[in-house]
C-alpha cells in the first residue's frame, strides 16, 4: 500500500519508542522512557500524569519543540500523516507547526505577546500559513473570535492580551490555535490556570470544536477529571513511560496499574462521575 493511501487510513498520528534525553549527554535527564501511542482521525487522546511525568515532553517532542533553554535529543519515530517529524529539517517543521499540527499551552499571559494587539496576532499566523490579503485574514480573525466566544470581536481584536481576562486570554489562544484548520490540537494543561467554572467553559469550547472542525484532540492533564467526558482514550504516564492505555471508561472503572489507581482515589468524586468536565 502507498504511503498516501497509508496517510489517510491509519492512525493520523503514530509514534513508536520515543526518547527523550535533556541537558548534558554525559548525564542526561531521560525525560521520555519509550513511548508508544497512537491518535486516529478525529479521535480524542489524553495523557494524564503528575508534575514530571513527561506529558508535556511528549507534546514538546510532537512539535519539535524543546524547553526554552535547554537541548533536548529525540529518538525514535513521529509519524504523522505518513511522514517521520524527527526526520524533517526545521523549514519543513515550520511548514508544519500551526498549519497542521497546533498547541494551546497552559499559560494564556505569556503565551502571547504584550505588545501586540489579539487580532494582530491571529492575523500574523493566519497570513504565515494561508495566502490571503490582509483584509481577508483579518476577517477570518474576527471570525474566529467570535466562533470562540468573544463578544463583539471586531472590536475586541484591537485590544492588547492585558485587556482580556484569564478566560479569554484562553480563548484567544485557542484561536490562534485553530486558525488555519490543525488536523491535531495539542492542548498541554490548557485550564490549570482558570477557576473552575472557566475550566468547564474552556473544555466545552474544546470538544465543540474538535466535533464541529474533525480535529483530532491531544489534551494533555495532570487531573483525571478533565479527561472525563473529553476523551475516548487516555494514556496514563508516570517517569517518562506510558504504564497504562485503554478506554477512558474502562480505566476508570478498573484501573491496571497502581499509579492509575492512586491517581483516580486522588481525583474527586464529582470529577470521576464526568460531571464536571
Amino acid at each position: 500500500m502507498s504511503e498516501t493511501v497509508m496517510s489517510e487510513t491509519g492512525p493520523l498520528l503514530r509514534v513508536r519508542d520515543l526518547h527523550a534525553e535533556i541537558g548534558d549527554p554525559r548525564a542526561p535527564v531521560h525525560a521520555l522512557r519509550g513511548v508508544s501511542f497512537d491518535i486516529l482521525r478525529g479521535e480524542a487522546v489524553g495523557f494524564v500524569g503528575e508534575s514530571g511525568s513527561g506529558k508535556s515532553v511528549t507534546a514538546r517532542a510532537v512539535m519539535r519543540l524543546a524547553p526554552e533553554g535547554a537541548k533536548v535529543r529525540l529518538r525514535g519515530s513521529v509519524d504523522f500523516a505518513g511522514r517521520d517529524l524527527l526526520q524533517l529539517d526545521e523549514s519543513e517543521m515550520l511548514d508544519i507547526r500551526g498549519r497542521r499540527i497546533a498547541m494551546v499551552f497552559q499559560d494564556p499571559m505569556t503565551s502571547l505577546n504584550p505588545v501586540m494587539t489579539v487580532g494582530a496576532q491571529i492575523d500574523d499566523i493566519i497570513r504565515r500559513h494561508m495566502n490571503l490579503s490582509a483584509r481577508e485574514a483579518r476577517a477570518r480573525s474576527v471570525e474566529l473570535l467570535g466562533l470562540v466566544g468573544i463578544q463583539d470581536p471586531a472590536r475586541r481584536a484591537d485590544d492588547y492580551p492585558h485587556q482580556f481576562s484569564g478566560g479569554m486570554r484562553q480563548r484567544v489562544l485557542i484561536a490562534i490555535a485553530i486558525s488555519c484548520d490543525p488536523d491535531l490540537l495539542i492542548a498541554d494543561e490548557p485550564t490549570t490556570a482558570l477557576d473552575v467554572t472557566v475550566q468547564a467553559q474552556i473544555l466545552r469550547l474544546l470538544l465543540r470544536l474538535r466535533d464541529e472542525r474533525g480535529m483530532s484532540l491531544m489534551l494533555i492533564t495532570h487531573d483525571f477529571g478533565v479527561v472525563a467526558g473529553m476523551v475516548e482514550t487516555v494514556n496514563v504516564m508516570y517517569r517518562g513511560r506510558i504504564v497504562e492505555t485503554g478506554r477512558v471508561d474502562a480505566v476508570f472503572a478498573a484501573p491496571a496499574h497502581d499509579y492509575t489507581r492512586r491517581l483516580l482515589a486522588a481525583t474527586p468524586r464529582l470529577h470521576r462521575s464526568g460531571q464536571a468536565a
